[in-house]
């Protein structure tokens, strides 16, 4: 099977990859910045989302079956105690005056990653997946994206809301191509811990608040076994012991 992973630099993006090739599937990656021994990965900047949008298409190998979009950029303090929505996206030190214009640009090059260039890249790549019999698109969301998500982060959390929107969509519009949607809401992971470490052993990083990426790969390989007649359409994955689920 043809997939291919946008967000493969690192973290979850390179484990699905590695995991994924390893099964048996032809993989490409894309990422701003190849990793170095990524022969036909993809270079794009999502941040430029045209630009961006015709260079993965150009790029895009032919028997594309699959692509899992994997790409969340946030606000500079995000997931941290200094997070103020007023003053989101700043990177100014406590206690001074806040560059509004450069946390405004921040913030609305999180959208232009997280929403504007999924739409264009999926909407580009949408001809190509077609032609195959049985296509899917795996989106990696975020359990910030979810109603009563317990997250202050209004940026990061609008954009994930966003992304859900798009893959809903997207199945209703191509139901009768027989396009598989799903999104993955997923809580927070250990990324730091790659796939040639033991899931065991990346379970424990976190205390049971950091779910493995060796999980979220096993998810994924599972989906892309199920038979033409199903589809994953949601599925929420947050740590054993995160307490907002």
């Amino acid at each position: 099977m043809s997939i291919m992973i946008i967000g493969a630099s690192r973290g979850l993006g390179l484990a699905l990859a590695d995991g994924l090739a390893a099964a048996g599937h032809r993989v490409v990656g894309v990422a701003r910045t190849v990793p170095d021994g990524r022969a036909g990965w993809i270079a794009a900047d999502l941040a430029s989302p045209a630009a961006a949008a015709r260079t993965i298409a150009e790029a895009a190998p032919e028997g594309l079956r699959t692509v899992v979009w994997n790409v969340g950029v946030w606000e500079h303090t995000a997931f941290t105690d200094a997070y103020v929505f007023a003053h989101a996206g700043a990177s100014a030190a406590p206690g001074t005056a806040v560059d509004t214009a450069a946390a405004d640009a921040e913030i609305e090059t999180l959208i232009q990653t997280n929403v504007t260039a999924a739409i264009l890249v999926l909407r580009r790549l949408l001809p190509r997946l077609l032609e195959h019999p049985n296509p899917r698109i795996i989106i990696t969301g975020s359990t910030s994206g979810l109603r009563g998500s317990g997250r202050p982060e209004v940026a990061f959390g609008a954009s994930k809301f966003a992304i859900h929107g798009i893959a809903d969509a997207l199945r209703e519009g191509y139901r009768e191509d027989q396009l598989g949607v799903t999104t993955l809401q997923l809580g927070y992971l250990n990324t730091d811990d790659g796939l040639d470490v033991p899931a065991g052993v990346a379970a424990q990083r976190g205390a049971g608040i950091l779910v493995p990426v060796h999980d979220v790969v096993r998810i994924v390989q599972t989906i892309l076994e199920l038979s033409p007649a199903a589809f994953v359409r949601d599925l929420t994955l947050p740590a054993i012991l995160d307490d907002r689920f």
